[in-house]
């Protein structure tokens, strides 16, 4: 059997399952009268989603979900985090275990019509990389013909791969492993020629190298990855107010207000946009069963857009990303989302 039938073929295995177990509609009221969000997290990724040196999960895609805890109880720490690895993901959601999934999360075509998901909010436009010894000399992905290659198992990684290196008529061998801190190790220990995922989680693997500069992630981007959040299909008020938490960030972010002004932007503005944005005017906490300063509530917790990116992946972070895609489409990125109107 081959790489991509198997894929199919587990992709369709956790199908049967969700059709067994799909959402019904109420998961607000769920959150509601359990009193915080179950949030499900990585096993510990460096800027996305890891506990930090006091054991509290920090990063950009708890940030996520904070949000979202911000908009419903004006508290974003109201969350249980619970770390999920990638072959237990989409099982947790589908089971009701988590409540969202903001899990460094590729959105394709099976994930989305096969797996009983809805993806809410696009948070991270990503794209496959390859990244290798600097002594090795390689220069480009054309030069990595029977390479050894170390995978995460239950990811879009090893199929984008077999795609890639079939079209261009070369062969490689995987080594999958199911922890991301797996894979650093066995790269960093010679068991493989080079490392491919997330161009995202190259640089935090990088970064975690003990000679970052020996190693460099190769130009070439061999897929498309749109990071996203996740949330069971068959609650689809559950998923506006999910995207609508995400959205509002990046709302905040266009319109220039941040956790420091969002207080004197409350009490001054004229624009009748932003007086709706946050809550001041209008009735859009109603339409999605949040009260009237739910976007107000977010952006004084958790920040816009921006801040969380730099907070946590930006160039004075150990990560040491730039926006790239992700800037604003006003600043020739492709972040956009839907005007709250």
């Amino acid at each position: 059997m081959n790489l991509k039938a198997k894929f199919l073929m587990g992709a369709a295995t956790v199908c049967t399952m969700a059709l067994g177990s799909a959402a019904t509609a109420g998961t607000l009221e769920d959150v509601k009268e359990r009193g915080h969000l179950l949030c499900g997290t990585s096993e510990g990724v460096a800027g996305f989603s890891a506990p930090n040196d006091e054991g509290v999960w920090v990063g950009f895609d708890v940030d996520a979900c904070r949000a979202v805890a911000a908009a419903i109880f004006g508290d974003p720490n109201k969350i249980e985090f619970i770390s999920l690895n990638s072959k237990d993901r989409f099982t947790a959601l589908q089971s009701g275990e988590v409540d969202l999934l903001p899990r460094s999360t590729t959105f394709t075509l099976t994930r989305d019509a096969s797996l009983g998901l809805d993806f809410a909010a696009i948070n991270y436009y990503d794209g496959q990389g390859i990244m290798v010894r600097a002594d090795l000399g390689l220069t480009k992905a054309s030069e990595l013909d029977g390479v050894t290659v170390c995978l995460r198992t239950g990811s879009t990684t090893e199929l984008n791969l077999a795609d890639y290196f079939s079209a261009n008529n070369m062969s490689f061998q995987s080594v999958v492993f199911d922890k991301s801190d797996e894979i650093r190790k066995a790269y960093e220990a010679g068991r493989c020629d080079v490392m491919s995922g997330d161009r995202s989680q190259l640089a935090v693997r990088r970064s975690q190298l003990p000679d970052p500069s020996a190693h460099i992630v190769l130009d070439e981007v061999i897929s498309k990855e749109p990071l996203a959040v996740a949330v069971r299909q068959g609650d689809d008020a559950w998923g506006d107010v999910v995207r609508w938490s995400f959205n509002v960030m990046v709302l905040a972010e266009e319109s220039g207000i941040t956790q420091a002004n969002v207080d004197e932007v409350l009490a001054t503005t004229n624009t009748p946009a932003v007086k709706r944005l946050l809550g001041s005017e209008g009735e859009f906490g109603a339409y999605l069963g949040l009260p009237a300063d739910w976007g107000y509530q977010v952006v004084k917790h958790v920040g816009n857009y921006g801040e969380s990116f730099e907070r946590n992946l930006g160039k004075e972070t150990a990560i040491g990303l730039d926006r790239g895609l992700n800037a604003l489409w006003s600043d020739g990125g492709v972040m956009y989302v839907p005007p709250a109107n």
